[in-house]
C-alpha cells in the first residue's frame, strides 16, 4: 500500500475520492442530507449562544436595564434549547442511518457484485485476495468507503464552522478604535492580513504536524496483526466447529500464549506505533495542539486590546475569540480531513478493481422453452478446459451425450476432472476449447438464467441456511408448503419432520432462533435432496454430497433418490464405485479425460481404469471388514 501511495498523484487521489463518494451516493443517498443536517447544527450551535451572550454582556456592562437585558436572556435560553433539541434529533436520525445501514449497504455492494460476476472470476484466487484486502483495510483503520463516510461528517462540519466563524468575526476588523486612543494603530488595514497570515501559518503548521503524526499510523500495515488477533482470539474461541478440539487438546493455553506473544502485538506500548507515540509521533501531536493554542492566545490579545481601546464592548471579546478560534479549528480540521482523504485514496483501489471486473461470458438471448416432455439433450463435443492462470488442462477432449431420462455416473480418483465437468455442464465456466450443445445449439446462445434453471445440483460442499426448514427447501421466502412437505417426505425426511415442534417453520440451527434445531449430516443431505426435488428441474446432479458417509449409507441414499427422480436426467458423481452400480451408464475420468464409458457389468470385466479402481476399493473394504471382525473377537 505504501508503494501505491507514493505513486498516486493529487489528481489521482481526488478522482478516487470523488468516485468513492459517488458510490456512497448511489448506495446510501439518505446518508448525505441527514449528515449535513446533523453537522450544520453541530457546527453552528456554539455560535448562536455566543452571539446572544456577547450582546447580553455588552448590555449589562453598558448599564442597560432589565428591559433591554431580559429579551436577550430569553433569546439566549430559547435559541440554546431549540438548537440543542434540533441537534439531538438530527444526530439521532443520522446515527441510525450511519450505524444501522452503513455495514449492510457496503456488504450488499460486494455481494451484488459477486453475484453478478462470472463465476470463474468469483472462483479465482485473485478475487478472493481483493476481497480479503478490502476487508482487512476496513478492519485495520476503517480505510476505504468507511473512511469516506466518517470524514464526510468532519468535512461538512469544518466547512460550516468556517462559514459561521466568518459571519461572527467580520465586525472585529470593521469596528474601529476611536481616534485619539493610544490603541488607534489597531485600525490599520494591515491588521486583517496579518491576522489571516498568522491564522494561515498556524493552520498549515498544525495540520502538517498532525498529518505527519498520522503518517506513522497509516504507514503501518496492520492487516497481519488483525489476522493474528482474529485467528487467535475471535475465530478459534468463538468458532463452534473448533471448540471441541480446543477443549479436548487444551489448545486454549497454546492460543493464549500465542495471543500474548510480543511479536503479534501491533498496538501495545512496545509495538512500533507505541514507540512512535512516545517519541516523534507524540511530539508532533503535541506541536499540533501547541500551535493552535498559541494562535488562540494571539486572537485573545488582539480582541482584548481593541475592546480596551473602545472599539466594542467587553462582551464581544468572547464572541470574536470564539469565532476566530472556530475559524482556525475549522480550517485546521478541513486540512486534516483533506490530508486524511488523500491517505485513504489508495485504499479505495482494491474496491474499484473488484467493481470494474468485466463479465466476459457471452450472454445469449434464446430461451430454453421449458418442455413438458423434458426432451432435452446435452452433448459435450471435444470439450477441453484450463483454469485461469494455469497451463494445465483440467479436462481434455471430452465428448459424450446425455440420454433423456437416463442415469449417468461419473467416477474417478480425486483430481480426475469430475467436478470441473459439472461446472462446465452447469455453465459456471465456459470451455476453453470445444463446445457444449443443448438440443443441438451452443449453450452460450441461451439466456444464462434460463439455462441454469434446467439444473438442480447438490454440490459436495452444499450449504443450508440458518432459516426455517421450509424456506431452505424452497430457497425462497414465499413457497408452496404442501409441495415442500411432499419433497421432504420423498427425500426420506418425513419421520424427522413429524418430530419437529413447528414443522416447516422450525428454524435450522440456533444462530437466529433459540428454538432452532441442529440437524445431522445425513439429515442435512436429505434436506438438500428435497431442495432438488422442489426445484423440479429436468437435470439433477449429485456432486459427491455424501462423501462423508460410509459406502452402505451412500449407496442407500443414491438408490432411494434414483427411485424418486422419475423421468428426469440424473448425473451422479462419486469416487466410490459401488454407490453408482444402478446407473445405466458410467463415465470413468482419469487425468481430465474420459478413459472408459459403459455399464458397470461390462466395465468391471474389461481391463482398464474402472476395473483397477473397483478391485482396489474392494480390497480396502475387505481389509476393513476383516479388521472389524478381529476387533470383535
Amino acid at each position: 500500500m505504501s508503494e501505491k501511495k507514493s505513486r498516486m498523484t493529487l489528481k489521482e487521489a481526488f478522482d478516487a475520492t470523488r468516485r468513492g463518494y459517488s458510490i456512497l451516493w448511489k448506495t446510501m443517498p439518505e446518508f448525505f442530507p441527514a449528515s449535513l443536517a446533523k453537522n450544520a447544527l453541530t457546527a453552528l450551535s456554539p455560535y448562536v449562544p455566543l452571539y446572544f451572550t456577547a450582546r447580553l454582556v455588552n448590555t449589562v456592562a453598558g448599564g442597560g436595564g432589565g428591559g433591554e437585558a431580559w429579551p436577550l436572556l430569553a433569546a439566549l435560553l430559547l435559541s440554546t434549547a431549540l438548537m440543542g433539541a434540533a441537534r439531538a434529533a438530527a444526530s439521532c436520525r443520522a446515527n441510525v442511518i450511519e450505524e444501522a445501514r452503513s455495514i449492510p449497504v457496503r456488504l450488499r455492494l460486494l455481494m451484488e457484485k459477486l453475484l453478478d460476476m462470472d463465476f470463474q472470476d468469483v472462483d479465482d484466487s485473485k478475487t478472493k485476495d481483493l476481497l480479503n484486502q478490502i476487508m482487512e483495510n476496513e478492519q485495520w483503520a476503517s480505510w476505504g468507503l468507511v473512511k469516506l463516510q466518517y470524514r464526510f461528517n468532519e468535512l461538512a462540519e469544518a466547512v460550516l464552522r468556517i462559514l459561521g466563524a466568518l459571519a461572527l468575526s467580520v465586525s472585529l476588523f470593521t469596528l474601529p478604535v476611536p481616534q485619539g486612543s493610544p490603541l488607534a494603530a489597531l485600525n490599520s488595514p494591515w491588521c486583517l492580513p496579518a491576522m489571516l497570515a498568522l491564522m494561515g501559518a498556524a493552520v498549515v503548521l498544525s495540520a502538517l504536524c498532525y498529518s505527519r503524526a498520522q503518517a506513522f499510523w497509516s504507514a503501518m500495515d496492520g492487516s497481519f496483526f488483525n489476522r493474528a488477533f482474529e485467528a487467535l482470539n475471535c475465530h478459534a474461541h468463538f468458532n463452534r466447529s473448533a471448540s471441541a478440539d480446543i477443549r479436548v487438546y487444551a489448545q486454549d493455553r497454546f492460543l493464549f500464549q500465542k495471543a500474548d506473544d510480543p511479536a503479534l502485538d501491533g498496538f501495545g506500548p512496545n509495538s512500533a506505533i507505541g514507540r512512535a507515540s512516545r517519541g516523534p509521533r507524540g511530539l508532533l501531536m503535541a506541536a499540533s495542539v501547541g500551535i493552535t493554542r498559541a494562535y488562540s492566545g494571539a486572537v485573545y490579545l488582539f480582541a482584548g486590546l481593541k475592546a480596551l481601546g473602545g472599539a466594542f464592548g467587553v462582551g464581544s471579546i468572547a464572541q470574536y475569540v470564539g469565532a476566530l478560534a472556530g475559524l482556525s479549528n475549522g480550517a485546521a480540521d478541513l486540512l486534516s480531513v483533506l490530508a486524511d482523504l488523500r491517505e485513504n485514496a489508495p485504499y479505495l483501489l482494491p474496491l474499484f478493481q473488484l467493481l470494474d471486473m468485466p463479465n466476459r461470458m457471452y450472454q445469449g438471448s434464446l430461451t430454453t422453452e421449458k418442455r413438458s416432455d423434458r426432451n432435452y439433450e446435452i452433448e459435450f463435443r471435444d470439450v477441453g478446459f484450463r483454469y485461469p492462470n494455469t497451463d494445465a488442462w483440467a479436462l481434455r477432449h471430452v465428448s459424450m451425450k446425455f440420454k433423456v431420462g437416463g442415469r449417468l455416473a461419473v467416477v474417478g480418483e480425486n483430481g480426475s476432472g469430475k467436478t470441473t465437468f459439472i461446472k462446465l455442464l452447469c455453465r459456471l465456466y465456459d470451455p476453453t476449447e470445444g463446445v457444449i450443445l443443448l438440443n443441438g445449439i451452443d449453450i452460450r446462445k441461451y439466456r444464462y438464467d434460463d439455462y441454469l434453471a434446467l439444473f438442480s445440483v447438490v454440490f459436495q460442499d452444499f450449504k443450508l441456511l440458518s432459516q426455517p426448514l421450509g424456506k431452505n427447501v424452497a430457497a425462497s421466502e414465499d413457497y408452496d408448503r404442501a409441495r415442500a412437505e411432499d419433497c421432504l417426505r420423498r427425500a426420506g425426511f418425513g419421520e424427522r419432520l413429524d418430530q419437529l415442534p413447528q414443522g416447516l417453520d422450525t428454524w435450522l440451527y440456533r444462530d437466529f432462533d433459540e428454538g432452532g434445531v441442529e440437524v445431522s449430516g445425513g439429515e442435512a443431505q436429505k434436506i438438500a435432496l428435497a431442495r432438488v426435488l422442489y426445484q423440479d428441474a429436468p437435470f439433477i446432479v449429485l456432486d459427491e454430497p455424501t462423501a462423508a458417509l460410509d459406502p452402505e449409507a451412500e449407496a442407500e441414499i443414491y438408490t432411494k433418490f434414483n427411485d424418486i427422480v422419475g423421468d428426469k436426467t440424473a448425473i451422479y458423481i462419486s469416487h466410490r464405485l459401488s454407490s453408482c452400480r444402478f446407473c445405466g451408464e458410467i463415465a470413468v475420468f482419469d487425468g481430465g479425460r474420459v478413459v472408459q464409458q459403459g455399464a458397470h457389468a461390462g466395465l468391471v470385466e474389461a481391463p482398464g481404469k474402472y476395473r483397477s479402481l473397483w478391485e482396489a476399493q474392494a480390497r480396502y473394504y475387505e481389509r476393513r471388514r476383516q479388521a472389524m471382525e478381529a476387533d470383535m473377537e
